[in-house]
């Protein structure tokens, strides 16, 4: 990421802002609503990866301690359900391993083309206001599943995962719930990208971080609104941008291969 223009290093910090509004925002997304943009300006997941990994591990810490901070002198529970967190890492760790390998594997455009038509699906979900939801052990399970895959192959498996612990997390634990398996997740992603050599793009991050820091207090705000309003129009809206980038990702795809 160092031969790019003026106006693609701005798009990508705008795209940071965006990643840490959301994240904070909603308690999730802050991967699978800023990648889709990313990949338009440069297209290749292992360079915009290991920053929203980076962004992931210090921001997901961070809330889940000012939770944890909030919550410690107060009666009840506590802000995380330790056991949910362990019996749904049982189920995803082997999924998630695969999914590493997985994406250190395949080639950058194969991973664009399958990042983009999830996208899509997710986005189609927003747009008709019917997220993911499972009533079922085995749907759980294969959600779970299927979620820790994605997030191993581009950190973008959230949808699938929050669909399942927003049944099975008490609504004032689910938040900060999420915040530590994102950290763990990551942690592993990580952990893969500096046994294989990954560039971390160490130097970006003067400067990415900061925007990301941006979107976060930003999205602080949004969140204290969203949690006492509802927004479908926000999502529809959302899901709406979202398909349009993709399909445009898609066909900037298809046509760079029938050229060639």
């Amino acid at each position: 990421m160092t031969d790019l223009l003026w106006w693609q290093y701005a798009l990508i910090g705008l795209c940071f802002v965006w990643s840490g509004f959301v994240r904070s925002g909603l308690g999730f997304g802050g991967a699978v609503l800023s990648l889709p943009f990313l990949l338009l300006i440069l297209n290749e997941p292992l360079i915009f990866l290991p920053v929203i990994s980076i962004h992931l591990l210090i921001f997901s810490s961070w809330i889940a301690w000012q939770g944890h901070r909030a919550q410690r002198d107060k009666p009840g529970e506590g802000n995380i359900d330790w056991r949910y967190l362990g019996h749904s890492m049982k189920i995803m760790i082997i999924p998630k391993l695969v999914g590493v390998l997985g994406l250190l594997t395949l080639p950058g455009e194969i991973m664009s083309s399958i990042i983009f038509m999830i996208v899509i699906v997710y986005a189609i979900g927003y747009v008709l206001n019917r997220p993911f939801r499972s009533n079922r052990p085995w749907v759980d399970n294969l959600f779970l599943a299927l979620g820790g895959y994605v997030s191993g192959t581009s950190l973008i498996g959230a949808p699938l995962i929050v669909a399942v612990y927003a049944n099975h997390v008490a609504k004032h634990q689910l938040r900060d719930t999420l915040f530590v398996l994102w950290f763990i997740l990551v942690a592993i992603k990580m952990t893969s990208f500096i046994i294989a050599g990954v560039d971390l793009q160490l130097i970006h991050q003067l400067w990415l971080l900061p925007c990301a820091f941006v979107g976060h207090l930003i999205g602080e705000r949004f969140h204290r609104y969203v949690v006492s309003s509802e927004t479908p129009l926000f999502f529809r809206v959302l899901g709406i941008v979202l398909i349009a980038v993709s399909v445009l990702g898609i066909a900037r795809q298809l046509s760079t291969l029938w050229v060639d």
